[in-house]
C-alpha cells in the first residue's frame, strides 16, 4: 500500500484538537506552500487564503461556524475566499506574473489573455463567485493531502455563515466571499471519533468502467 493510501485511511474530520499544541512555523509553511501549488482553472488561483491564529478574531469567528469548538481549539484556521467578481484585473496580474516567472513576451501569450477575457467577462457576477468557489476546493484537496502525510489533522467545514464570516473578516469590502473554511492541529485524545472505522462506497458502487 502506497503511503498516500496509507495517510488517506489515517485522516479523517476531526472534532476534538488538543488545544495545547501547535502546528510548527515549518509544518505550517509547507501546508502553505502545498495550498500554493494547487491546481486551478488556467492556473488562476481566484481566491486569497487567511490563516487565522489570533485567539480573539477565532471566538469572534466561532457563533458564526455553528459554535464548532474546532474553531477554537484547533492550532489555525484557514479561510478560502474566493474572488467574487473576477475580471480583466486579475487575468493582468496573472499574464504579468506569466511573462516574468517564464521571461517571455507579452506578444506570445496575449493571445491566451484574450481567450480567458472572452470565456470569463461574460459570466454574470452569480457564475463567476461560483466558479471561483469552486477552485478552493482544489486547493482544500492539496491541503488535506499534505497535512495527512505531516500527521496534522484538518476538518474541512461548509458549515459556516458566509455572510457573517464576512462581515467579521472584511472580505467584501475586498471583494471577496468565504468559500471554504479548514482548521488544523492534533487530534486530542478523547476525539471518539478517530477510532471509528472509515466509511466509503465500495469500489463496485463508485467506479464505472467504461
Amino acid at each position: 500500500m502506497s503511503n498516500f493510501i496509507q495517510d488517506a485511511n489515517w485522516r479523517y474530520a476531526t472534532k476534538k484538537f488538543d488545544a495545547s499544541k501547535k502546528v510548527s512555523k515549518e509544518d505550517l509553511d509547507t501546508l502553505k506552500e502545498a495550498i500554493r501549488l494547487s491546481s486551478s482553472s488556467y492556473g488562476l488561483q481566484p481566491y486569497k487564503v487567511f490563516i487565522i491564529e489570533n485567539p480573539e478574531l477565532r471566538r469572534k469567528l466561532q457563533p458564526a461556524a455553528w459554535n464548532q469548538s474546532q474553531i477554537v481549539d484547533a492550532s489555525h484556521v484557514v479561510v478560502f475566499a474566493n474572488v467574487v467578481n473576477f475580471g480583466d484585473e486579475e487575468i493582468d496580474n496573472y499574464i504579468q506574473n506569466l511573462i516574468k516567472t517564464r521571461g517571455i513576451e507579452l506578444a506570445s501569450v496575449q493571445g491566451y489573455a484574450d481567450f480567458m477575457k472572452m470565456k470569463i467577462n461574460p459570466l454574470s457576477i452569480e457564475e463567476k463567485k461560483n466558479w471561483t468557489s469552486k477552485q478552493t476546493y482544489l486547493a482544500l484537496g492539496n491541503l488535506l493531502n499534505a497535512a495527512a502525510e505531516l500527521k496534522i489533522d484538518v476538518t474541512p467545514m461548509e458549515g459556516f455563515e458566509e455572510e457573517k464570516v464576512n462581515e467579521i473578516l472584511g472580505l467584501t469590502q475586498l471583494g471577496l466571499n468565504a468559500s471554504l473554511i479548514a482548521t488544523i492541529g492534533y487530534r486530542h485524545e478523547e476525539d471518539a471519533t478517530q477510532h471509528f472505522a472509515k466509511v466509503r462506497k465500495s469500489n463496485q458502487e463508485l467506479f464505472i468502467n467504461l
